[in-house]
């Protein structure tokens, strides 16, 4: 089995949320593969905003999910991925999508319409943390 250790960000705008929708309809968070000699914090920040063109501003982190899947990509052999996550909020605005890796829109979506749209458990679930601790933050 291959193991890919990755980190996202969950960026957060008032009472919105940013995600990403791939081609085939997917609603999902930014994240990515670490890079030789980078931190998993700047991994994150990376990640958001290569897929998403948002300069993004550390303020917690939410903790860790793992998963396994088999694809293409992976010529069928099972790999299991770890993602480290960042309640993040967003320095710039201009959201630009990375249509090479498939990603067709990028927008910020309201708390209530996020857990209906997005994709994966793993996400769902790192998601309501991630509403838990920012409203923790906001009282």
């Amino acid at each position: 089995m291959k193991e890919v250790i990755s980190a996202g960000g969950i960026v957060i705008l008032k009472n919105q949320l940013l995600m990403l929708k791939k081609k085939n309809g997917d609603w999902v968070l930014p994240k990515g593969r670490i890079e030789k000699g980078e931190t998993l914090e700047e991994t994150a920040l990376r990640e958001v905003k290569e897929e998403t063109n948002v300069d993004g501003e550390i303020i917690d982190y939410i903790g860790v999910t793992t998963y396994r899947f088999c694809n293409y990509w992976t010529r069928y052999r099972l790999v299991e991925k770890t993602v480290s996550w960042y309640l993040m909020i967003p320095k710039t605005f201009d959201l630009i999508p990375l249509a090479h890796e498939g990603f067709v829109e990028a927008r910020f979506v309201s708390f209530e319409e996020v857990l209906k749209i997005a994709r994966y458990e793993d996400e769902k679930k790192v998601i309501k943390k991630a509403l838990e601790l920012w409203r923790k933050r906001m009282l």
